[in-house]
């Protein structure tokens, strides 16, 4: 453990000083791009507009020199660890960096310890940066939560899990949690534009035709970070070429990814996801599985395809397997829980799910006849015994007056009318017999011949 980090005695630390991590020493040219061209301040952050507002929290801890406890919580590549290096930069404070992945109880109490010591010593502050903090057990975190409470240190603290289940509840109600979203296709050009002409970057040595980069930004999903990392590989392919543009075929063998022809605002995002929905309506899970991963590797917005998907439940399964909704559901859910890339396992679970479940297009049709007759101006009068008879004189009206209590009668089932006169025998709801709804089917005729008393 020697080494993990540098937590200075008391007195020894300064202003800016920063920790062993992973934060330390990135400045050296063989430096990854990703980390050369990480922002410097608040001002060249990409994205997260609602955290650089002025007033924000970030501004409040990095410009009013404020203390405040944060947990910044986010997908891969959004900028979390780069507030955490314009704190280290930013800031009146000594900066130090632990590691989730292998500090332990140990390192963490000997750097709030330091804190507190440096803190009563030279008044200088300290901000600790936590990274995945989620990999720590609750021991650990544990072992944060005095130096947060008393304010030995302004705690930063990075997950990409969701806080509300990976952090505990003391160390949440003592940070401001600020959530970050991925960064949009526009925000991961911008970082791809900025690093071809930066100094700090490729310094303008490197071209980087449009097809190549619409390819880098797809594959980036954004994300910043991996967006860098594949500029730098396609560049170092150019370089070991001999040119100085970064054409299409140059970034397919850089990233080892041929580039999927798929315009998510043109025909091939309509046609690739007509073709999806038919396919998983179709029962070919095969096919549905294929159409799925070339959305995904395109960049597809993964709750686009959560969201058709949730539709497709009720639309073309039903009650044929009631659970179909029940698993699409939960996909959107992880979808917005965890997010990509590991997301594309739940929406591949659902697909298939859904694709070789039984299908019904009975609650499609149910609803499309039920609207075309309200539409129509089939809209009567509510039966009088079926109206609200809870207010005073709603009785000499005679609502509610002849209603009989389902649950009174056999079955549960009472014989009387409930819809209006113009529908009353209307037959929207036709079960199939396929799947779940063929049980479901027997026992509606059997409610509907008890109703309508025939």
């Amino acid at each position: 453990m020697d080494a993990l980090f540098d937590a200075p005695t008391a007195g020894s630390g300064g202003p800016g000083r920063s920790g062993g991590g992973s934060l330390a020493a990135t400045s050296h040219a063989s430096a990854p791009l990703a980390v050369r061209m990480r922002p410097r301040t608040l001002d060249e952050l990409v994205g997260q507009s609602q955290l650089r507002e002025p007033g924000s929290p970030l501004h409040q801890l990095i410009e009013d020199q404020r203390s405040l406890s944060l947990l910044l919580w986010g997908p891969p590549g959004t900028g979390k660890t780069t507030i955490a290096s314009i704190l280290s930069q930013q800031t009146d404070r000594r900066f130090v960096e632990v590691s989730a992945v292998s500090a332990g109880v140990k390192e963490v109490r000997a750097a709030i310890d330091s804190a507190r010591a440096e803190l009563v010593a030279t008044g200088h502050e300290t901000v600790l940066f936590v990274d995945e903090v989620h990999r720590f057990s609750k021991a650990q975190q544990d072992a944060l939560l005095p130096g947060v409470e008393n304010r030995w240190v302004t705690l930063v603290a990075a997950t990409t899990e969701n806080p509300f289940f990976s952090v505990i509840s003391p160390l949440l109600s003592r940070s401001l949690l600020l959530r970050l979203e991925s960064l949009s296709d526009a925000d991961v050009r911008a970082v791809i534009d900025q690093a071809l002409v930066d100094e700090r970057g490729l310094a303008g040595e490197y071209t980087l035709a449009e097809d190549a980069a619409e390819h880098l930004v797809r594959l980036a999903g954004g994300d910043a970070r991996r967006s860098l990392t594949y500029l730098e590989a396609a560049a170092g392919a150019a370089r070991a070429r001999g040119a100085t543009e970064v054409d299409l075929a140059t970034a397919e063998t850089a990233v080892d990814r041929a580039a999927v022809r798929y315009d998510r605002q043109g025909d091939q995002h309509y046609d690739v996801t007509s073709a999806f929905i038919k396919s998983v309506r179709g029962s070919d899970a095969d096919a549905a599985m294929h159409y799925l991963t070339r959305m995904m590797e395109a960049g597809e917005d993964p709750r686009f395809i959560a969201r058709r998907l949730v539709v497709l439940a009720s639309e073309d399964i039903g009650l044929a397997d009631p659970t179909a909704l029940t698993t699409a559901v939960a996909a959107a859910q992880a979808v917005q829980l965890i997010g990509m890339p590991e997301a594309k396992f739940n929406l591949a679970h659902a697909t298939i799910a859904l694709a070789v479940a039984p299908k019904s297009n009975a609650v499609t049709t149910a609803l499309a006849e039920a609207s075309g007759d309200v539409r129509a101006g089939k809209v009567g009068p509510v039966p009088a015994h079926l109206r609200d008879a809870h207010y005073a004189g709603a009785k000499d009206l005679g609502h509610g007056r002849s209603y009989t209590y389902s649950h009174d009668e056999p079955y549960g089932v009472a014989e009387q009318q409930y819809a209006p006169d113009v529908v009353a025998d209307a037959t929207y709801y036709r079960p199939k017999e396929i799947g779940a709804e063929a049980a479901i089917k027997e026992r509606w005729e059997r409610v509907r011949r008890i109703i309508r008393g025939r």
